[in-house]
C-alpha cells in the first residue's frame, strides 16, 4: 500500500506491505463551512467569560499573545479577526507578543508570515524573550521553590488574550490553554522548574492528561496568578483547517477544546508493533528535530520493548545546532548519560526535557531519522540515519520474520493511539 506521510510542505509517499501494515490515522473533522463567522461568534458567546467586546474597554491595555513558527496555529487568519473585534481599541494600547517559551525569537519576516504584513506594520509586535530578566515580572514562585517569572507585558496589561491551538501534547496533555502563558510567556528559571526530571518523569505527564498531571496542573496554576486571561483557542484537522473555536475562561474554554481534540486524535490499538513509522504533522511542527521528538514520542506509545521506530521529520533547521537541546545531545555519550545526569541533583540544563523524553523512548527501542540532517548530525543526536524508509521497513520485517507487524501514524502526534487492555 502506498501511504502519504504528513513531512515538510509536500509530504512523502512510502510503499509498504499491504498485508502486515497498519494504518493508524485521526478521525477526520471537517473543516468549519465559515472558519470567521464562527470564530466571531465565539467571542460574542464565550464559554464561562462575559463576550469578548464587552469585557475590554477602548482605555484598555490589551496584551495578545500567538503562538510562533514552530506551531500550527492559523494565526494569518485569526489574529486579523481578533483584532477587527477589538477595533474599537486604540492600536497603540495593544501589543502582540510571541509566546517563544525558550525558542529562538522570529524574524521580521517569520512574523509578516505569521500574522500578516499588514498587522505587523499596524500593530506592535514583540519576541518573548526567555532570558530577558528586565522583561519579566515575578509571581511567587513554583513548587520547587525557582522563581516564577512571566512577561512583564501580559502581567501588566490590564486584559490578556491568549491564542493558539489545542491538541495532545507529550507530557502537558494537551496544548494549548495555560501554556500559552507558562511556558509561552515565562522566564527560563520557571520552565527549567516546571519542566524538570521528576515532573517529565512522572507517568501522568502524558499525551492527553491534565487533571492529575503534576507538570499540567503547575502551569495552570502559575497562569492564574497574574488574573484572569480570556482564551481563543482552535482545533485543526489534517489539512489545517478550523475544526472548532474555544474562546472564554482560560481553563473552562480550554476543557472544552481538549474534549473536543480527544475525540479526533486518540485511537485505540490492540498489542503493540514490531516497527512503527512516524512523523511529526509535518511542516511547520517538524522544522526542527526538537520538535520532532514529539513524534517520537507518540509513536513509542504502541511500539514493542525493542522494535524500530522511524520519524520522518524533515528538519529544516536542523537540530537546530547550537541549540541547548543540540549541545546537551553531543555532550554525551548516548542516551544512558543523558538519563543519568537530568536524574542527578542539581543538574539543571535548558532543554533537557526533551532530551530526557528522546532517551526515555531510546531505552525501550531503536530509532532511526528520514530527515534532511546530514547523517553526522543524526548520529551526534545518537539516533540512526534512514535514507529509505520503505527499504529499512522491509529489511527489518525480513528480519522479524513473518509474525511482525508495522503501524504507521502518517500525522504523527495529531494521532495518539493508545493500547487497549488485555482480556
Amino acid at each position: 500500500m502506498k501511504v502519504s506521510l504528513a513531512y515538510g510542505r509536500s509530504g512523502l509517499v512510502v510503499e509498504l506491505p499491504d498485508d502486515r501494515t497498519t494504518v493508524v490515522a485521526p478521525r477526520h473533522a471537517p473543516g468549519l463551512p465559515d472558519e470567521r463567522s464562527a470564530f466571531e461568534a465565539a467571542l460574542r458567546s464565550p464559554i464561562g467569560a462575559p463576550a469578548l467586546a464587552d469585557s475590554v474597554k477602548p482605555a484598555d491595555r490589551v496584551c495578545i499573545v500567538f503562538t510562533d513558527s514552530t506551531r500550527a496555529t492559523p494565526n494569518e487568519r485569526i489574529i486579523p479577526w481578533l483584532l477587527a473585534a477589538l477595533r474599537h481599541v486604540p492600536r497603540d494600547q495593544i501589543t502582540l507578543l510571541n509566546s517563544t517559551g525558550t525558542h529562538r525569537p522570529n524574524t521580521p519576516a517569520e512574523l509578516a508570515a505569521l500574522l500578516t504584513p499588514e498587522v505587523c506594520s499596524s500593530y506592535r509586535v514583540l519576541n518573548h524573550d526567555c532570558h530577558d530578566r528586565a522583561a519579566l515580572v515575578q509571581v511567587g514562585h513554583t513548587r520547587s521553590g525557582a522563581p516564577a517569572l512571566i512577561n512583564r507585558h501580559l502581567v501588566e496589561a490590564d486584559r490578556r488574550i491568549i491564542t493558539g491551538f489545542i491538541e495532545p501534547h507529550f507530557f502537558a496533555g494537551f496544548s494549548g490553554g495555560p501554556k500559552g502563558i507558562v511556558p509561552g510567556c515565562a522566564g527560563l528559571e520557571t520552565v527549567m522548574s516546571n519542566h524538570g526530571a521528576a515532573h517529565i518523569g512522572d507517568p501522568n505527564a502524558t499525551f492527553a492528561v491534565t487533571e492529575g498531571n503534576p507538570l499540567w496542573e503547575e502551569l495552570r496554576d502559575l497562569a492564574l496568578r497574574i488574573g484572569p486571561s480570556f482564551l481563543v483557542n482552535v482545533t485543526l484537522n489534517e489539512r489545517r483547517q478550523i475544526t472548532g473555536v474555544f474562546a472564554g475562561d482560560l481553563i473552562a474554554a480550554h476543557r472544552r477544546g481538549c474534549e473536543f481534540a480527544r475525540e479526533s486524535a486518540m485511537q485505540p490499538v490492540a498489542e503493540p508493533f514490531d516497527i512503527v513509522v512516524t512523523t511529526n504533522s509535518g511542516h511547520p511542527l517538524d522544522l526542527n528535530l526538537y520538535q520532532g521528538v514529539k513524534g517520537m514520542a507518540a509513536g513509542a506509545r504502541i511500539l514493542k520493548p525493542g522494535g524500530l521506530l522511524i520519524l520522518a521529520c524533515e528538519c529544516r533547521e536542523g537540530t537546530p545546532a547550537g541549540s541547548p537541546f543540540d549541545r546537551l545531545l553531543r555532550s554525551a555519550a548516548g542516551p544512558e548519560e543523558i538519563l543519568a545526569r537530568v536524574a542527578t541533583p542539581g543538574f539543571c540544563a535548558p532543554e533537557q526535557w526533551q532530551a530526557q523524553i528522546q532517551a526515555l523512548v531510546q531505552r525501550r527501542a531503536r530509532v532511526r531519522l528520514y530527515s534532511e540532517l546530514p547523517d553526522e548530525a543524526v548520529r551526534a543526536a545518537h539516533l540512526e540515519p534512514c535514507h529509505d524508509i520503505a527499504a529499512t521497513v522491509r529489511e527489518e520485517l525480513n528480519a522479524r520474520g513473518p509474525a511482525a507487524r508495522v503501524a504507521v501514524l502518517p500525522q504523527g502526534p495529531l494521532t495518539i493511539p493508545y493500547l487497549l487492555p488485555s482480556s
